[in-house]
C-alpha cells in the first residue's frame, strides 16, 4: 500500500483545485501536482464533507464513533465477566444438601 500524501500538501492541492481558472481541469491539476485524478477527486470529496458543503461523515466524527465502539466493546465484556461471577457466587450460596 502506498504511503499517504502529509495533510499539507493534500490540502494545498485542494485548495489549487478549488481555485483553478476556468478551463483548467482536473486531471491537468492532478498531473501537475504528481497524483491521479482520481485520488484528487476523492480528496475533493472528503473537503466537501468536512466544510460541510456535503453530507457525509467527518474524521471527527469517524474518529469519535471509534472510540465509542471500543468503549462499548469493553463495557460488554465487563458485563460478561460480572454476570458470570453473579452466576458463579449464586451457585456457590445454595445450600447443600
Amino acid at each position: 500500500m502506498p504511503k499517504p500524501y502529509p495533510r499539507e500538501f493534500r490540502d494545498d492541492v485542494v485548495r489549487v483545485a478549488r481555485g483553478r481558472p476556468d478551463g483548467v481541469t482536473l486531471e491537468v491539476i492532478a498531473t501537475d501536482f504528481g497524483i491521479h485524478a482520481m485520488t484528487l477527486s476523492g480528496w475533493l470529496k472528503k473537503a466537501d464533507i468536512e466544510d460541510g458543503a456535503r453530507p457525509g461523515i467527518t474524521a471527527a466524527e469517524s474518529a469519535e464513533t471509534r472510540v465509542l465502539k471500543k468503549r462499548v466493546r469493553l463495557l460488554e465484556q465487563e458485563n460478561e465477566v460480572l454476570r458470570r461471577a453473579a452466576a458463579y457466587l449464586g451457585q456457590a450460596n445454595l445450600p447443600k444438601g
